[in-house]
């Protein structure tokens, strides 16, 4: 499994070229995007303008490989791949890129959000809400 954590948000241009090399795979007749963004919630009357995520690195990459092998083994996936932001991600940026490809497209739907469901549950991710007056809290996944 490819590097799943990438510094700062995860930019437009990267997703854009990530699907582009899968061009060359001509079994693959399906993918399927999760983009997690950032947003500018107000939690008591204070918008959230960032947020600053950190992660137990070792145990989040065993985590995203017990996700990877579960998936694979449930469902007809060709490919699958997870990114996930470390260190501050704007409010309006994207911070979750998980892609998946298969040979047919309703694996994909399924497949994704079981995926997208067992990286919140289950990866020990964190993300510290930074409000505009630079005051903070700690996320809580829901």
């Amino acid at each position: 499994m490819k590097s799943v954590f990438k510094q700062g948000a995860i930019s437009s241009e990267f997703i854009g070229e990530s699907i582009a090399k899968h061009q060359s795979k001509t079994s693959i007749g399906a993918h399927n995007i999760f983009l997690g963004q950032v947003r500018a919630d107000v939690i008591n009357n204070k918008t959230i303008s960032a947020i600053e995520y950190t992660a137990y690195e070792d145990m989040a990459n065993i985590k995203f490989h017990d996700i990877r092998e579960a998936a694979f083994e449930k469902f007809d996936l060709t490919c699958m791949h997870i990114y996930h932001s470390l260190g501050i991600v704007k409010a309006g940026e994207i911070c979750l890129f998980v892609f998946v490809s298969a040979p047919r497209r309703k694996v994909v739907f399924k497949a994704l959000e079981f995926i997208v469901e067992a990286i919140k549950a289950d990866v020990p991710v964190f993300g510290k809400e930074i409000f505009e007056d630079d005051t903070h809290q700690w996320k809580t996944n829901t």
